[in-house]
């Protein structure tokens, strides 16, 4: 199944994502996120700059302070930047850093990454705009 993308498919599609130079190297595709739905991470933060030989993707779900189901996910690198592909579960927050094998982090100073994952249903004040 393909999924949405702002950016196009798959290699050119990192090569966008990387040409749009995200604050703090961090680019999502597809935002907004949909439950049910792959999104692709793309990496190009401190720690790439600073020549990581593995970059983790340190994720977790729920209240951005309180998050549940931690885990910690390893990405590809890539010519563009380090990558990671995941289907977002019905949950109400995605929430991410990065780590490196060395243990050193990229937690967008304290603050870390955070994103809604929508349920794919319209708000029912845009239903009338269709």
């Amino acid at each position: 199944m393909a999924y949405p993308s702002n950016f196009g498919d798959w290699q050119g599609r990192l090569k966008a994502m990387h040409d749009a130079d995200y604050p703090g190297g961090v680019v999502v595709d597809p935002t907004p996120i949909t439950a049910g739905e792959e999104i692709t991470i793309l990496y190009n933060g401190l720690l790439a700059k600073n020549g990581a030989d593995q970059v983790y993707l340190h994720i977790g779900f729920g209240d951005s302070r309180n998050w549940k189901n931690v885990t910690d996910l390893k990405m590809s690198r890539t010519g563009w930047g380090w990558v990671k592909t995941i289907e977002m579960p019905a949950q109400s927050r995605f929430n991410f850093c990065f780590r490196d094998s060395a243990h050193n982090w990229d937690n967008n100073n304290g603050l870390n990454w955070s994103f809604e994952i929508h349920d794919g249903r319209l708000p029912e004040f845009e239903k009338g705009r269709k």
